[in-house]
């Protein structure tokens, strides 16, 4: 297999617990093995620092920091990760990190080949989609679970969604203030639905696009260990753009709509509308029943199938590329079958593979296709 994407160096510096990693590597998955506690979840958690947001346990800046906060206090640079990624035969260098400001704060840096970058520069040169045992029971969750991983997956294609989520945020932070208070401004309530209109549509659309190169790749996968998922996204606006509406249409309607609702959201404190509430519908396609009814074993199986469509997605797309492909205790829920079924398919995707497990044997599937590295004493 020629990866196309691949990490070939790492370094932790202050991250997490480890004091200082630094690991060489070809472009082979990575298997991480050792004991609980060892930190092999931190190495893995290090990359998707190069990811926009907060990475895969949505950390503050110094509690990824060794000894946390604490121990970050002596030091200018309280937490640093490095890496070289070969990208399509091209070298390129990396850095993300924390470092004190002159006023006495913290900031995140980042760098790319030697100069500053912002999120969105690292986001492009090293997408990434992870799968973490939290999410085992994603399908009989919250709906803002699932949302979350919708739109990570939509942000590995769009780095750009994650800043539209966010002005979508503020806008409906200051729109939500102005409701409690009295004789609030009309006109600046009005500029605030509005900009919650463009972004929101925004949003929707991106997630409609996902959706769509998510169910082609799926109807394009093998049946077999990981079974194929029925998908949708709930929410007004999505489904609007399903149905081919304009985007100035459905920012126009969600403006209005939200114009007409301010009475009940300053009532309830909240803005009940919007693509904030919208979710994921995952069912068992060829069994028919929804994911939240199916066995925990058939919802790690589906979750999988999902996370392997995404990266196909991913690969298959001219304006997004590989990803990194991060499984953290891969083995869990999964027997041998699944296990060596996970780890084939994985060696045909273009993007390098990082799993973790707590011994070396659960990777023996990969053979020398793989590279297993000890993880603690």
């Amino acid at each position: 297999m020629s990866y196309r994407l691949s990490c070939t160096r790492l370094s932790l510096t202050d991250f997490r617990n480890h004091e200082s990693l630094d690991l060489e590597l070809d472009g082979r998955p990575v298997c991480l093995f050792g004991a609980n506690g060892a930190g092999k979840t931190n190495i893995i958690e290090a990359l998707t620092m190069f990811a926009p947001g907060r990475g895969l346990r949505g950390a503050g800046l110094l509690d990824l920091a060794r000894d946390g906060e604490t121990g970050a206090a002596a030091r200018a640079r309280p937490w640093s990760v490095a890496a070289r990624i070969n990208a399509d035969g091209e070298m390129l260098q990396l850095g993300v990190g924390a470092e004190r400001t002159p006023e006495g704060g913290t900031k995140r840096v980042a760098r790319m080949n030697g100069a500053a970058a912002a999120p969105g520069d690292l986001a492009r040169a090293l997408r990434m989609t992870w799968v973490i045992p939290a999410m085992d029971r994603l399908f009989a969750g919250p709906p803002a679970d699932r949302r979350r991983f919708f739109d990570r997956m939509t942000i590995a294609r769009s780095p750009e969604h994650g800043a539209q989520a966010a002005a979508y945020e503020r806008a409906m932070r200051e729109r939500q203030r102005l409701l409690a208070e009295p004789g609030a401004d009309a006109q600046w309530l009005a500029s605030l639905e509005r900009e919650m209109a463009g972004h929101g549509a925004a949003m929707a659309a991106a997630r409609v696009e996902t959706l769509e190169l998510l169910r082609r790749a799926i109807a394009q996968r093998p049946d077999g260990a990981f079974p194929k998922a029925d998908i949708a996204l709930e929410g007004a606006l999505e489904a609007q753009f399903l149905a081919h509406e304009k985007s100035f249409d459905v920012e126009d309607r969600f403006a209005g709509a939200l114009r007409d609702v301010r009475p009940r959201d300053a009532a309830v404190g909240r803005a009940l509308d919007g693509p904030h509430r919208s979710d994921l519908i995952v069912r068992h396609a060829a069994k028919n029943i929804a994911a939240e009814h199916c066995s925990t074993g058939e919802q790690k199986a589906l979750l999988l199938g999902l996370f392997l469509a995404h990266a196909r997605a991913l690969a298959d797309d001219p304006g997004a590329g590989p990803a990194l492909l991060l499984i953290d205790e891969a083995a869990a829920h999964l027997d041998a079958a699944r296990r060596a079924a996970l780890y084939d398919e994985l060696l045909t995707n273009p993007g390098q593979a990082w799993l973790t497990g707590t011994d070396a044997e659960l990777f023996d599937a990969f053979g020398d296709r793989g590279q297993l590295i000890r993880v603690g004493a």
